[in-house]
């Protein structure tokens, strides 16, 4: 049980000793790749897929079971909105599923361009541009600013997402990495490199603490160090901010201060997908640029449109934002009060630091006896030392839920919050 983003490179099991070819003397790569995922399962640390039968808003349905899951990121509860359904079924009646294309040969449809359309003037920006994930979002991204760009130089928070290290290493550029929301620690970064193009990156909420970068001390560091702010904001959109508009928004900062914007269509608006948005000249620079964009079919429109319909839902339904907030903060006292070790975190991301994987996998399973599905996050998601529970609460829950999970962390006696 584990979440399938490695965001850290920490806490790897030891690499076995390459599968050497009898005849040849290469070393045989799929028999390698074998040997790396066993000392992986030696370690209890292997991943598995698990299928869910059917969802049924926080409930899910696994190998018979019914589960209330405290795993997904649909925060405002929208994956199964009926104003969503009916968006897709209505363009998919009349246009099929498949996209077909790239945006760039037929693949660009009118549901796409309104989306973008939406997602600019939600986020206060000129124009936005569609990418099939937040994966290839931010490779698209980081490739197209940095690539080419010689002795350019992108500094990072250590426990940025993974596709943000890896769209680094697409572009060919230098890496640098500053401890998690070191602020000094970026400065020392970037002025190592005085006089080199640069380009500093962060989550605006982190995907397995929960909290927030000082996002208005990097936009300060940025403008008087002349280096290029980045923001993936893949957990705060929908979340954080006026008319949910995300962590730049919330920190009153411009698209002046954070030209390049990144965000997701699949957390909190329940949908699949995901865009960058800044000025003209960004997204026009990305469109020639960002091979992800370039060379990716499109996005089916008819979900397109289901991510519209949920843009106009979570621009206007503060409700949902208020009651979120509400069982965040009715979560946050109920584990205060029994002592769990809690994690500061004030967005729907709660983990509860364990420490050890085998504890946290053994307090997974147990909390799935008493029907409840929580995942366990262990290395190299997490650095070695660092496993934990990652709760993750959504509109759809109600207080009785969060009570329930409540009553059920009592119940496995963890320990105490140092």
């Amino acid at each position: 049980m584990n979440d399938p983003k490695p965001t850290h490179p920490l806490g790897q099991a030891r690499e076995p000793a390459p599968a050497v070819g009898e005849r040849t003397g290469r070393t045989n790569l799929l028999a390698h790749l074998a040997g790396r995922a066993a000392e992986r399962e030696h370690a209890s640390l292997l991943r598995r897929v698990r299928t869910v039968d059917h969802v049924e808003g926080p409930w899910l349905e696994i190998d018979g079971r019914r589960l209330l899951g405290f795993c997904s990121n649909d925060y405002l509860g929208l994956a199964q909105h009926p104003q969503l359904i009916a968006a897709f079924k209505r363009v998919a009646d009349d246009e099929g599923v498949g996209g077909t294309s790239a945006h760039l040969v037929c693949g660009h449809r009118r549901e796409h361009a309104m989306l973008e359309e939406a997602l600019a003037d939600w986020t206060g920006r000129e124009r936005a541009l569609l990418f099939s994930t937040g994966y290839a979002a931010n490779l698209g991204a980081l490739q197209a600013l940095l690539g080419g760009v010689e002795g350019a130089v992108c500094v990072q928070d250590k426990l940025n997402h993974a596709c943000l290290i890896d769209g680094v290493q697409l572009a060919g550029a230098e890496l640098k990495r500053y401890p998690h929301a070191d602020v000094d620690g970026a400065a020392r970064q970037l002025r190592s490199r005085p006089q080199a193009p640069a380009l500093l990156a962060t989550d605006g909420v982190f995907s397995m603490d929960g909290d927030l970068a000082p996002l208005r001390d990097l936009a300060a560091l940025a403008a008087s160090e002349g280096a290029t702010l980045m923001v993936d904001d893949a957990h705060g959109l929908g979340v954080l901010g006026a008319r949910g508009a995300g962590s730049v928004t919330a920190a009153g900062l411009s698209t002046r201060e954070v030209p390049v914007l990144m965000a997701t269509l699949g957390k909190a608006l329940g949908c699949a997908g995901a865009f960058v948005a800044g000025s003209a000249a960004l997204i026009e620079g990305l469109t020639q640029f960002a091979r992800p964009f370039v060379y990716s079919t499109a996005m089916p429109p008819a979900l397109a449109a289901a991510a519209l319909a949920a843009v106009q839902i979570a621009r206007e339904d503060d409700a949902r934002r208020e009651k979120l907030a509400a069982l965040i903060a009715r979560f946050r006292r109920g584990a205060g009060e029994l002592g769990l070790p809690l994690m500061r975190s004030d967005t729907p991301i709660q983990p509860l630091l364990l420490g050890d994987a085998d504890t946290a996998l053994t307090a997974a399973l147990r909390l799935e006896t008493q029907g409840l599905l929580v995942t366990a996050i262990r290395p190299p998601t997490v650095p070695a030392g660092q496993a934990r529970l990652r709760i993750t609460l959504s509109a759809a829950h109600e207080e009785e839920h969060v009570d329930r999970l409540l009553d059920a962390l009592t119940a496995l006696r963890l320990p105490a919050a140092g």
